[in-house]
Formats: structure tokens, sequence, C-alpha cells
């Protein structure tokens, strides 16, 4: 028997959570699925709805050309763009989209010679100041590749720094100064509406939406009633069950101390599987049942509190984060975020389903 410590991807739920997000923004859906969609499997993710999908966003031509070889024909954006000017033809002969964000880019683009023009997706630094250009050298950029021989179209595009938080003016500062600079722009096509503008920000909503973190069911506002479905399930079972007495501790360092009698499971899944190793008391279920962890995340095995569970045995399922036990709670404990659980999820199985 195989090690049961399984990631259950669940390609319906993927689906249904991208129509929430095309359905909420009521425009275009751009689904993004980088870095091998966020832990999920970028393959099997695109598949699931190429049918329906507006296109796909990626970070760069490595994660596209694994899609196009896997037969997506669907659009595909590189969200960082090209790195280096001999990326072009490949670009071209895959039919990519890239995202301009930076001046030297523009610089290769005008001079490069390329046998047809691309999809351009024009970056504007609105106030995130990672990448993007300078929202005072944007209109002059827009000009320079509108109507050159290398562009067929022009997407005017920014990213939120704190769409996330409902109680930040940021967000309409960067909309405001976004929809000032381009408001002369003789452009079809914007896109400003990542998963937390969706859910929140109506303001933002333009032509094109980019949803990510909301594909995959954890939502970023931490809002539990919204209509999302978990995508992964992480789960595993009981390998072995022992009494700890009163004031015996369990574990590498002896962090967690009894104060009483407690029955602990041990659980085949550690921090070398993808599972936060500072998550010393995130939730967890064991046949259904509530419960949380204790003592520390080891690379290979943790403990969870049976105490209250006095049917759980050796073979007990455990979920980790899925249905019952959301990614967010169990990313809340650890002091990161869902996005870093799902990206570093690992060694474990990944089973993929589709009802």
């Amino acid at each position: 028997m195989s090690r049961p410590a399984i990631a259950h991807v669940r390609l319906d739920a993927f689906r249904h959570n991208y129509r929430v997000a095309k359905h909420m923004h009521g425009g275009k859906a751009l689904a993004v699925i980088k870095a091998n969609a966020y832990g999920h499997g970028a393959v099997q993710c695109a598949k699931a709805i190429d049918g329906e999908a507006d296109g796909f966003a990626v970070a760069c031509l490595e994660e596209a050309l694994q899609l196009r070889q896997a037969g997506i024909k669907n659009p595909i954006l590189l969200l960082e763009g090209f790195f280096e000017a001999a990326e072009l033809p490949e670009i071209v002969a895959n039919d990519l989209w890239i995202v301009i964000h930076a001046e030297w880019q523009i610089e290769i683009l005008l001079k490069a010679k390329l046998t047809k023009p691309l999809y351009v997706w024009l970056k504007m630094d609105s106030g995130m100041h990672r990448v993007g250009l300078n929202y005072m050298a944007y209109e002059q950029a827009f000009i320079s590749l509108s109507g050159h021989v290398n562009v067929k179209e022009i997407v005017l595009m920014s990213h939120f720094a704190n769409a996330d938080n409902l109680k930040s003016e940021h967000t309409l500062q960067q909309i405001e100064i976004f929809k000032k600079v381009t408001q002369n722009l003789a452009a079809n096509e914007v896109s400003l509406s990542n998963s937390a503008a969706i859910l929140g920000w109506p303001q933002s909503y333009k032509s094109w939406s980019r949803p990510g973190i909301m594909l995959y069911g954890a939502d970023p506002l931490y809002d539990t009633k919204t209509p999302l479905r978990a995508v992964m399930q992480l789960t595993s079972q009981i390998i072995s069950i022992r009494m700890v007495h009163k004031g015996e501790s369990i574990g590498y360092g002896s962090i967690f101390i009894a104060d009483k009698e407690t029955i602990v499971g041990v659980v085949a899944c550690g921090y070398a599987d993808g599972y936060p190793r500072a998550a010393t008391s995130a939730p967890a279920t064991v046949d259904g049942k509530t419960t949380k962890l204790i003592g520390r995340v080891s690379m290979d095995m943790l403990f969870v509190d049976l105490t209250g569970i006095p049917n759980a045995k050796v073979g007990s399922t455990v979920e980790l984060w899925g249905d019952q036990v959301l990614a967010n709670d169990v990313a809340k404990a650890a002091g990161t975020i869902a996005y870093e659980l799902f990206c570093n999820t690992k060694r474990v199985q990944f089973k993929y389903s589709d009802n």
C-alpha cells in the first residue's frame, strides 16, 4: 500500500469557480494558472475549462509551452512578458499574448522583426510599485506601440496592491489614477480585476478579469459565504496512536506538554509534503470530526489531538484542508496565505476527479 497522503483535485469545483468568477465580473475572464495552477496541475486545470475559458494567464514562456504541448489552444497571456528578444519568435510561433511592463521591453519589441503582430497587454504601475510602466510614461508608451507593425491590439491593465483589504482606500486611488491616465487612450479592452477585486471592488470591473486564487476555492477576502468550492482536499491517515500522560511531551522541541492524559494521533504528512511547519495549532478533522494539530510538524509526520474522538483508529482519514477545513484557516494558523499552501504541496499523491 502506498503512503496515504493524497491531494484530491476536484476539477468540477475548478470549473464551478471559474464560472462564478466570470458571472460575478460580467466580462471575459482570463484564468490564472501560473505556478502549475497554484500547485493544482496546470494542464489538468486548463483542460477542465478549455471549452469555455476566454484564456489563460501564466508567468512565463516555459509555462505557456507546457500548455501548448498538451494541446491547449486558448489564448495564453505571459504575465511577465518576455525576458529577452530571443523569446519573441517562439512567442509568435505559439500564438501567445504578452504583458509589456517596462521600457526595455518596448524597445526590444519595436525593433524586432516578427512574422506577425502580437497582442500586447500594457501594464501600468498605478500604485503597487512592483512592475509596470510609471503612470506618467504610460500614455507615451501606448502611443509608441499603437499602430506599430509588431502590435495587433493593446489591452490596458494594472494590478492592485491591497484589494484584499476592503477598508483600504488604496484600491480606489489606483482605480482613479488608472482612469485619469487612460481616459483619452483609444483602447477597446481593459483589465484591472484580480480575485479580490472581483469579489469586493465592482468599481474595478472592465472588459477582462484575471481570477486567480478564487479559482482554487480560497477567498482572499476571507468571506465564508462566497459560493466557491475547495478544489484541493489534502488528506492522509492516522498511522499510530499513543497515550501521552500529564507532564509528558511529544515531538521535536517538546513544544507540546500534556496538561492531562491526551490521546495523540500521528499522521503521515509533514513539511516535506508542503504542510506548513509553523501550523502548530491548525484545525483538522479525523473521520469528519473537528480537532487540531498539537506539537511540532516534522518532515514526514504531524500530530493531532484524538482525545475527543474515541472511535479514531489507525487508518482513520484526516483532512488537513479541503471541504471541512478551510485552507485559509490553516494558513492563518501558520502565519501565511492559502496561495503558499497550495503552491508548496508536493510529494503527496495527486488524484484528479471530474464529476
